[in-house]
């Protein structure tokens, strides 16, 4: 009986076990056989803690099992990383390019970690919303890097081919995706409006081609090149991926550019070792309308910005004043400040004034009278070389006697202008051969002066056109094979 109450515990631990006959293998085994009671066979068994022999004055040894810890928090698998580079590397999805043109890049570029690192400063303040434009349209991140190849992500690049901007779009491709370009701004050099386009043109050509290597070289050399290229090829039975087709040099090299930068970026460590440094995950800056004119300084001083932190946020504008409904780009910590500033502001927002030339004015007589040089007032207005300006043509000048509401100018301003230089007069007596010549052709200017005012800009000449408006200044991109060779690329690229 004394034994019974001494195994009546014991059956549910066995019942855990599983297994009722381990308990009689155990009590029939060899082994048991040697032991002096049923208890002590059931010992071998059983955890110490519940079992102690009658007559003994030890207990075994007891083993907790402890159950696992519980967890101190969720992992949210969704969560965006601190830093941008390791967002940028989770969207790759572009086939990568193992040839010895990207070798040869990566090793340039790794050779020259300066010029890296200035690529990501100048980088900052707008690789956050290109990867946010990629991601909203299912793009691959790669074409985050694409810039670098492009301008060294200078917004003010400029080449020779006329290509402008981060994403150097010529004029006819700019207008084909609806960039502004005009007296007061240049939307190729503004980094919201060229993002937009840029990734609209590279959706284009990749839904044509159905291949990403293929409509980076469309990029480069334009789509219809390509196009023929890939027809060649398929005429002679040869493949038609990007490797195969016969292209310029230029454009053979522009894609493993790419894939060299691609490698870089992608190796966390290897950009430890350049001192690359990191990009915050989070948005840089943040756009806000404008109703009113506004001088270009006023609008840094409401930002509490130095003007050329401005500029380089707002590259796009061509003239000191932002043309109303414009919008603006500010530092989205600095946003708040600006609003507030702006709605206390009770000074004028600019200091420029719109001027109608009267019949028989010349630039140098009026610059004096508003207090401003003739060359800066014609740096102001566009005006390049030796032209004169027709009666009626309208100027931008400092706010002053005589002067309109900025409200007078259009998109397009008045300026109607005389291609010819003034004539050389060489007075050699009256009623010589010069005085004759000078005569005539003042007559024949004034006559040209009078049918460019009547017919406004709409009928200006080409050359006047393109005269009169502001062309940004030839800032160098960089050297070296992202940018070395921007302006020969650009002259048969994009549309």
């Amino acid at each position: 009986m004394k034994e019974r109450k001494v195994l009546s515990p014991i059956f549910p631990k066995f019942h855990r076990l599983g297994s009722l006959a381990l308990l009689l293998a155990a009590l029939s085994a060899p082994a048991a056989a040697q032991l002096e009671s049923p208890l002590e066979k059931l010992s071998m068994l059983l955890p110490s803690s519940s079992l102690v022999i009658p007559g003994t004055q030890e207990e075994l040894a007891v083993h907790e099992v402890r159950s696992a810890p519980p967890l101190t928090g969720a992992i949210d698998l969704t969560a965006q990383p601190d830093d941008l580079w390791v967002r940028i590397r989770h969207g790759f999805a572009m086939t990568n390019l193992n040839d010895e043109l990207s070798l040869h890049y990566q090793q340039w570029y790794q050779n020259r970690p300066d010029a890296l690192r200035r690529m990501v400063e100048r980088a900052r303040p707008f690789m956050y919303h290109i990867v946010e434009e990629l991601e909203r349209r299912g793009m691959p991140t790669e074409l985050a890097l694409l810039p670098m190849v492009e301008s060294s992500f200078n917004s003010q690049a400029y080449s020779r081919a006329h290509a402008s901007g981060l994403w150097q779009f010529i004029p006819a491709t700019g207008k084909r995706f609806n960039l502004e370009q005009n007296w007061w701004r240049d939307e190729r050099r503004d980094v919201v409006a060229s993002t937009g386009a840029a990734l609209d043109y590279l959706q284009t050509i990749y839904e044509m081609h159905g291949d990403w290597h293929l409509a980076l070289a469309s990029y480069n050399w334009g789509e219809g090149a390509v196009k023929r290229a890939i027809e060649k090829n398929t005429a002679r039975g040869l493949p038609t991926d990007y490797a195969s087709l016969t292209m310029p040099q230029e454009t053979r090299h522009y894609v493993p550019k790419l894939q060299a930068l691609k490698n870089i970026f992608g190796n966390p460590g290897l950009m430890a070792q350049l001192g690359l440094p990191a990009i915050r995950n989070k948005p840089y800056f943040a756009t806000i309308g404008t109703d009113k004119p506004m001088d270009v300084k006023t609008a840094a001083r409401l930002a509490n910005m130095p003007v050329d932190q401005f500029l380089a946020l707002n590259p796009s504008h061509n003239r000191p004043v932002i043309k109303a409904d414009t919008a603006v780009v500010i530092p989205a910590d600095k946003l708040e400040t600006f609003q507030n500033n702006l709605e206390n502001n009770a000074a004028p927002l600019t200091e420029w004034q719109a001027y109608t030339l009267k019949p028989g004015e010349k630039l140098d007589k009026v610059a004096p009278r508003f207090g401003i040089t003739l060359d800066d007032l014609r740096r102001v207005n566009g005006l390049h070389g030796k032209l004169r300006l027709a009666a009626g043509s309208t100027l931008l000048v400092p706010a002053g006697k005589g002067a309109d509401d900025l409200s007078a100018f259009q998109n397009s301003p008045a300026l109607p202008q005389i291609v010819e230089p003034e004539p050389v007069v060489k007075t050699t007596g009256k009623g010589s051969k010069y005085s004759r010549l000078a005569s005539a052709s003042d007559k024949s200017s004034a006559k040209t002066s009078g049918k460019l005012a009547a017919a406004g800009n709409a009928k200006a000449p080409s050359r006047s056109a393109k005269a009169g408006t502001a062309k940004p200044s030839k800032t160098a991109s960089g050297k070296g094979p992202s940018t070395a060779k921007v302006a020969k690329s650009t002259t048969g690229r994009r549309g």
